[in-house]
């Protein structure tokens, strides 16, 4: 069975290539970006690839993008994210692709046995999904209010964001802190699950969905 590994940490990504060949798969290419891993794909034509979600340049999202944009190609083609945490954006998508076949999500920190492992691998390549029921509850939470998740001080400090106070005026106005404010805030961003990015201001996409909460 051939596969093609895409991983930006290079200790891990040598792990997965010595683990696979040992129980039997052929490592066709092992790369680092989201970039290469579409270039050995073309050049390669793996049965599976195996990707981490966060990915060199951004480390966002990159590596679920990439396998969104290989399986539409290649609706057959077998994809496996690995990853530490769910990615909300286009974890559905890529889900969802090829009719949900040959398809997996599993979490890093949640692979206890590298034989089962392994076999989750082979049955995702032929054919089959298989998906980390954490990674289930969390989209199927995911429609709901998310501002449901944060505590009554966390709503209150961001609904005084979404006034457009800095974060000395909250102190002020809570008798916190600023180092305090920027905690609140921080676990915010965090529960909000805010993509981390160059592009976009996580402050102003925690008021937005603040706003929409109101509506």
């Amino acid at each position: 069975m051939r596969v093609v590994i895409a991983e930006d940490s290079v200790l891990l990504r040598e792990g997965l290539v010595g683990l696979l060949s040992r129980f039997g798969f052929d490592v066709v290419a092992a790369v680092g970006d989201a970039a290469a891993l579409v270039t050995a794909v073309e050049q390669t034509a793996p049965d599976l690839v195996v990707t981490d979600v966060r990915m060199p340049p951004g480390f966002t999202d990159e590596g679920l993008r990439a396998a969104v944009a290989l399986r539409a190609a290649r609706p057959d083609l077998a994809v496996v994210a690995l990853s530490q945490y769910v990615q909300h954006s286009y974890a559905g998508e890529l889900l969802g692709s090829g009719q949900g076949r040959a398809i997996g999500y599993l979490l890093k920190d949640r692979v206890a046995d590298v034989a089962e492992f392994a076999d989750m691998l082979r049955r995702v390549a032929e054919g089959g999904t298989v998906v980390d029921p954490e990674v289930v509850r969390q989209l199927m939470l995911r429609g709901r209010d998310p501002i449901e998740h944060l505590s009554p001080r966390e709503r209150e400090v961001l609904a005084l964001v979404a006034e457009g106070h800095s974060n000395a005026a909250i102190a002020r106005m809570l008798t916190l802190t600023e180092a305090g404010v920027g905690k609140h805030i921080g676990n915010v961003l965090a529960k909000l699950r805010l993509p981390v990015s160059d592009d976009t201001n996580r402050r102003v996409l925690a008021v937005l969905t603040y706003l929409r909460g109101q509506q």
